[in-house]
């Protein structure tokens, strides 16, 4: 395999992270095939400095160790350009507010990691740049879908907003349900057949809870953790058949009954048992299933890594695809983040592209898949020796089937306006209502929306 730098495998916690539209003068014409570059390119001996700031950083052991060996293999094929790779300033739940209060300030970072859920606000508030204005479009277009390993379609268009691309798709991966095979067995279950509907999940939750020493049966993430982070919850309710936002980006949806039903469905999982779904936050979940403790974990499957890294010669591990509801194939939704350009600076933009162009790359890809687990956006690097065949094969039950989710991928919900985090706050809380504490759900949802709603843009 092609790999950048090798970096120790560590059992570390992921850290999921929350997160403009300045228009950029242009100092030529990029006609359709044009080969020149709005913004010019860097001499040899030209030195830019630039500053990234990536959530990646603010964790410790893989991330932030394969962040910064990247970061210095760029330096090292591009010596003219330096990068300051800074975490976001604040807590771990701040990346675009830490972006934010510095474009208040008058000195944003110069290239920023966010996530897709703050993509709409990055492009209307944070002053990110329309890449096609940068460099042209047909640039942009041969580094998400030229060459032998093209961006997966349903990921190539994740950063774009209105049919403008203002972030490359750079780390996400799809929900897995994580499995401990030993506690399937124990509790009388078959690890190679696992749950494909959450009404199996919510049955074999509730056997693995009578497990003497379990800390529960099944935990579902981000859905029901309470955070920001709520991809894993966007993906459950559309493969229930709902919307947590009408198609049109202007109205919510949670109360429809495919809606509902969604929450019906993971409030089954905690009813099914005595601590089928056990009441405790994410982090904890996470690492009760890392010790071997919990039956089920559904979450990104960057965290694959550490799971094996914990699970090594003390239990067994497995993995299967997000499950569904009924006969209906499930709909998995990416977590993760694009590289945007927030800078003014022709010079600095010209850097942050060569830097995205990097990150980016097949290599690069290949160096993150294999350090920390997140989803190749390429996916044909699976099955290339010179890149990831060799790891995919490795950890079969791992890689494939994540890869295979792109091909029915849908995006994380990015809500509109500047509110849309205290939007999200109100569906997690009535989430945690409904789930830990058996509050109707027709009823819950309904108050949420009415609250959220009056949140959203007029």
């Amino acid at each position: 395999m092609k790999l950048l730098r090798a970096v120790p495998v560590l059992a570390v916690a992921l850290a999921a992270a929350i997160a403009g539209c300045a228009t950029v003068p242009t100092t030529s014409d990029t006609g359709s095939g044009s080969a020149t570059a709005i913004i010019p390119e860097l001499a040899p001996d030209q030195q830019v400095s630039i500053r990234w700031e990536s959530y990646n950083l603010a964790s410790a052991g893989i991330f932030g160790d394969t962040t910064r060996g990247l970061v210095a293999e760029f330096e090292r094929l591009h010596p003219n350009i330096d990068v300051e790779a800074v975490p976001p300033q604040g807590s771990a739940n701040e990346i675009a507010q830490s972006v934010q209060r510095q474009v208040i300030a008058g000195n944003p970072p110069d290239v920023a990691q966010l996530t897709f859920a703050d993509l709409r606000y990055t492009a209307s508030d944070l002053g990110a740049k329309p890449l096609g204005d940068l460099v042209g479009q047909d640039e942009v277009d041969r580094l998400l879908t030229d060459g032998p390993h093209p961006y997966a379609p349903r990921a190539a268009v994740l950063g774009d907003v209105d049919g403008t691309t203002y972030g490359i798709p750079y780390v996400f991966s799809t929900p897995m349900l994580f499995i401990n095979a030993d506690l399937f067995r124990k509790a009388g279950l078959d690890p190679t057949d696992p749950p494909r509907t959450w009404a199996e999940v919510a049955t074999a939750a509730a056997a693995i809870a009578k497990v003497p020493g379990t800390s529960g049966g099944a935990y579902l993430g981000d859905a029901v953790s309470g955070g920001l982070p709520d991809w894993c919850l966007t993906g459950i309710v559309r493969s229930a058949g709902g919307r947590l936002l009408s198609e049109d980006g202007k109205t919510l949806s949670w109360a429809e009954p495919e809606s509902v039903r969604a929450f019906e469905g993971m409030q089954q999982i905690a009813q099914a048992g005595p601590n089928a779904m056990p009441n405790i936050s994410g982090s904890d979940a996470q690492d009760a299933f890392l010790r071997g403790d919990l039956g089920m974990l559904l979450t990104s499957a960057g965290l694959q890594n550490a799971i094996l890294e914990s699970s090594a010669g003390k239990w067994q591990a497995a993995a299967a695809p997000m499950p569904g509801f009924g006969n209906a194939p499930a709909v998995p939704t990416n977590s993760g983040s694009a590289l945007f350009i927030l800078t003014d600076d022709p010079a600095k933009q010209r850097a942050a592209w060569e830097l995205i162009k990097f990150l980016t790359s097949a290599e690069s890809a290949t160096t993150i898949t294999s350090n920390i687990g997140y989803v190749p956006l390429r996916a044909s690097l699976i099955d290339d020796p010179a890149y990831l065949k060799a790891f995919a094969d490795k950890h079969p039950d791992f890689v494939r089937p994540n890869v295979a989710q792109l091909d029915r991928l849908e995006p994380w919900v990015s809500y509109p306006g500047p509110n849309y985090q205290q939007i999200r706050t109100l569906l997690a809380k009535a989430t945690e209502e409904i789930v830990f504490r058996g509050a109707d759900p027709q009823q819950t949802l309904s108050a949420a929306q009415t609250s959220a709603q009056a949140l959203m843009p007029k």
